[in-house]
């Protein structure tokens, strides 16, 4: 199986920027794509964005489009969220998430993911 691991959660000032990375391990071959929910408190698990890992289509939750970039390095078998223009309604924990099944991003985003890391907060203050 697929192991996730964030890193680059932590306290930024609203309008700020963060940069979150997510790095597979284990069995990767056959890997369809990846993606990132957050989970604020009191609140439902969302979410944010995902990515194609062969073709590098993308998709994005409404709430970050055009304020949040996915990207990936197929060679480091890596992911990342790269958070501009923050808001503190963006505070959550973000989790990084790994599916093999090639149901497409839709399905994907709207059901949920196989495989996931154990989170990174972010805290954006006002």
């Amino acid at each position: 199986q697929v192991q996730l691991v964030e890193s680059g959660g932590g306290l930024v000032q609203a309008g700020g920027s963060l940069r979150l990375s997510c790095a597979a391990s284990g069995r990767t071959f056959g890997l369809y794509a990846m993606g990132w929910f957050r989970q604020a408190p009191k609140k439902e698990r969302e979410f944010v964005a995902a990515i194609n890992w062969s073709g590098g289509s993308t998709s994005y939750a409404d709430s970050v489009k055009g304020r949040f970039t996915i990207s990936r390095d197929n060679s480091e078998n890596t992911v990342y969220l790269q958070m501009n223009s923050l808001k503190p309604e963006d505070t959550a924990v973000y989790s990084c998430a790994a599916d093999f099944r090639a149901y497409g991003l839709a399905y994907l985003s709207k059901h949920g993911m196989d495989y996931w890391g154990k989170g990174t907060l972010v805290t954006v203050s006002s």
